[in-house]
């Protein structure tokens, strides 16, 4: 059976006619229409596409998943609730203030898994405002996103941010920590922006907003700032990825504190997914929360939070399994 067709569906476009493929960020900058997709780890995946219009419904198999119980958790409780512990001893000796602690769910993929049908059931049973389905079979690229986080917007000069932090099942659900957690992180992305928005540009025009999603509340701030005129695609993202929202604070220690504990790769997860119209120069990325991707006969599912100083092992355990609850109705459905 011959690889489907590279096709995306981001910013609500479908883009097929798939013309070349690099890691460079840089490319951005030129001319074309662009689906981007940067791992955790590793190089970007920049595809460009010929042709682009706004998308329809998926025309083809519904998707079929793996049954409920033949997901497996990379942290099992008991090794997720001793890792919010061992944040919380390092936050005591002041190496660092938050850390994202995650995990990955996996089960077996279904015989034919397509990951543009995958996208089509979260569309449908789970919306979310920067949604994103990314198919190019020889780079070895098959993630759907459900995310309700915007990583980066750029409109000429003009660069957003919104980061989330601080998740409840209902609106007035939301503890101290969670507000705590969030301006931490509001100011570790002011920071970002600062390195390559011109001086005196970086605001907060939103603080701990709250924000309605399938099956939970978020709070949700945003940041912007003009970029610099000698700032290109390449320079933004090296200054501001990966998300400070899914790192922690400071990033580069939260970071070390994420390879020690946690045993795999987050691969698309955390990292980031969008578009970018060069002639435009227009872009949006998400922050690749709530995304999905097959590998290696399997479909795979991230789930995680903030850890902070007034967490708790049993809340922070709990907190990823109502994130990861909702799409697993879907994608096993």
């Amino acid at each position: 059976m011959s690889a489907p067709a590279p096709l995306a569906v981001v910013g609500g476009r479908l883009a097929t006619g798939l013309l070349d493929v690099t890691s460079d960020l840089g490319a951005l900058d030129g001319p074309g229409f662009w689906a981007v997709i940067i791992p955790f780890e590793g190089a970007p995946t920049c595809a460009r596409f010929e042709h682009v219009r706004l998308a329809t419904p998926w025309p083809g198999p519904a998707w079929r998943g793996p049954p409920r119980s033949s997901w497996r958790s990379s942290l099992g409780q008991d090794n997720f609730c001793a890792g919010v512990d061992e944040i919380r001893a390092a936050i005591a000796e002041g190496d660092v203030y938050q850390v994202n602690l995650t995990r990955r769910l996996s089960a077996p993929a279904p015989p034919g898994a397509d990951v543009a049908a995958l996208g089509a059931a979260l569309a449908a049973g789970n919306p979310a405002p920067y949604s994103a389905v990314v198919r190019v079979p020889t780079a070895g690229v098959h993630v759907a996103s459900a995310s309700p986080e915007r990583f980066l917007r750029r409109s000429g000069r003009r660069v957003e941010s919104r980061p989330i932090k601080g998740t409840a099942a209902s609106a007035d659900g939301f503890l101290a920590k969670d507000r705590a957690e969030n301006v931490m992180i509001v100011d570790l992305v002011r920071n970002d922006l600062g390195r390559v928005c011109e001086y005196g540009s970086v605001s907060v025009p939103g603080l701990c907003e709250v924000e309605p999603h399938p099956g939970l509340f978020h709070l949700v701030s945003t940041v912007r700032g003009r970029l610099r005129a000698d700032v290109g695609w390449p320079e933004l993202v090296d200054a501001t990825f990966p998300p400070g929202s899914v790192t922690g604070a400071p990033k580069l220690a939260a970071l070390d504190v994420i390879s020690k504990l946690e045993p795999v790769p987050r691969g698309p997860y955390c990292g980031a997914v969008g578009w970018v119209d060069g002639d435009a120069g227009e872009g949006d990325l998400n922050v690749a929360i709530r995304t999905l991707w097959l590998g290696a006969g399997e479909v795979h599912l991230g789930t995680g939070g903030g850890i902070t100083w007034g967490s708790t092992p049993a809340g922070e355990w709990e907190e990823t399994e109502l994130k990861a609850r909702r799409l697993l109705s879907v994608v096993s459905s």
